[in-house]
């Protein structure tokens, strides 16, 4: 899986240039470097099938290794996984599963407990619109939310982060299965017959 680089939408305080975010951030990285397709194969290719993929089994790898480096999964409001760091602050993880809507309703759940002090930050890792067209139908993309990092910016609070990761695919091949989808509404939008 391809990582681009990390977009911050709010970066204020000591907490973003400190070791600790550097350490928080490369074990997410790490985490999302596992995610692969098909399954056990090292990369993430897909099947060229336009929203033809499904997105929530994408993301096990990524989240089992979270778990087992002591995150708390679906936790404060639902989200995928939060840590409590070395200094007892909280930091939040979203994997974007969902249509564009939950993508803004992840980056508003984090950057409110943000600005109270809650949570000392939050990310969240969604697609590329390269690799989004071949999943659920319209799932969030990294394209469409960047033209609204603005908003963002007006938001102060004392000290946390608030940020994106995009990923993206590493190849394309009408072998590789399709990701299965889920049940609802979205998902079933473009689902193909078995």
């Amino acid at each position: 899986m391809k990582l681009h680089q990390t977009k911050y939408l709010i970066r204020t305080g000591a907490f973003p240039e400190s070791g600790l975010w550097a350490s928080v951030e490369a074990e997410v990285r790490e985490a999302i470097s596992l995610v692969d397709w098909p399954d056990g194969s090292g990369s993430f290719i897909l099947n060229p099938t336009k929203r033809g993929n499904g997105v929530v089994p994408v993301k096990k790898n990524c989240i089992r290794r979270l778990a087992g480096s002591g995150w708390q999964l679906e936790k404060h409001g639902d989200l995928d996984a939060v840590k409590t760091l070395d200094d007892g602050r909280l930091f939040a993880m979203e994997w974007e599963t969902g249509n564009v809507s939950s993508s803004y309703r992840a980056l508003h759940k984090m950057a409110l407990q943000v600005m109270k002090g809650v949570f000392v930050g939050g990310v969240l890792v969604l697609p590329v619109r390269a690799t989004a067209k071949f999943m659920t139908d319209r799932i969030g993309n990294f394209e469409e939310l960047v033209n609204y990092s603005d908003l963002y910016e007006h938001l102060r609070p004392a000290e946390g982060l608030l940020a994106m990761i995009p990923f993206e695919h590493d190849g394309l091949s009408e072998q590789a299965p399709l990701i299965p989808k889920g049940a609802d509404g979205n998902a079933m939008r473009g689902r193909t017959k078995a």
